[in-house]
């Protein structure tokens, strides 16, 4: 998933911050970090699990395969974080704005954990509100463009974008499929956490 779904499903200011800092980590440096930080990054890692075997999933990729191939993947996490911002049976227009501040703020006051790599992003993040725009095709425009410049084998010219557009209905059906079984495997991850504290 990307950042919106992650920080969504975090079920506290420290799972948040590990949920971000988790692709910025070696798995040894996991244990550096207190224990709700810890929790987030264990969150964050049994979500892209349990998102890269579901079977719906599966279905989704094929929308970008054909045209990116192993990195379709990026591509659905990316598309999810669309439906997910217009998804208003979890949230009203200004919770989803609500929520977006929070995670800016909780960032923010915990920016000692992180790179400069991810600071330097974060103040973008925060001044195009990244997680409140992805309702947007394009701030989804945008995330596909950023995530074909960084991919090394991929040409920065693959029409993904209209790809995603061509098929906003398949993979609506598959976010309707899929993001409720992801919210339920999130808050039992979350109750094996707590037992552990």
């Amino acid at each position: 998933m990307n950042f919106l779904a992650h920080s969504f499903l975090s079920f506290s200011d420290g799972q948040i911050v590990g949920q971000f800092l988790e692709d910025f980590i070696r798995n040894n440096e996991r244990y550096n970090f207190p224990k709700e930080i810890q929790d987030g990054i264990t969150m964050h890692r049994a979500i892209d699990t349990f998102t890269d075997a579901h079977p719906v999933i599966h279905e989704a990729k094929k929308v970008f395969s054909p045209l990116v191939r192993l990195y379709a993947g990026a591509f659905v996490d990316v598309s999810m974080d669309y439906f997910l911002a217009k998804d208003v049976n979890l949230n009203d227009l200004k919770s989803w704005k609500d929520h977006s501040h929070k995670v800016y703020q909780v960032l923010n006051e915990n920016l000692e954990y992180f790179p400069d790599a991810f600071k330097r992003m974060l103040v973008k993040m925060e001044h195009d509100d990244w997680l409140f725009n992805y309702r947007e095709d394009w701030a989804i425009q945008f995330s596909i463009q950023n995530v074909l410049n960084k991919a090394k084998y991929l040409d920065k010219n693959i029409p993904v974008f209209q790809a995603f557009l061509d098929n906003k209905k398949i993979l609506q059906k598959c976010y309707n499929d899929f993001f409720s079984d992801l919210m339920a495997h999130a808050k039992a991850e979350n109750a094996l956490l707590q037992l552990e504290r």
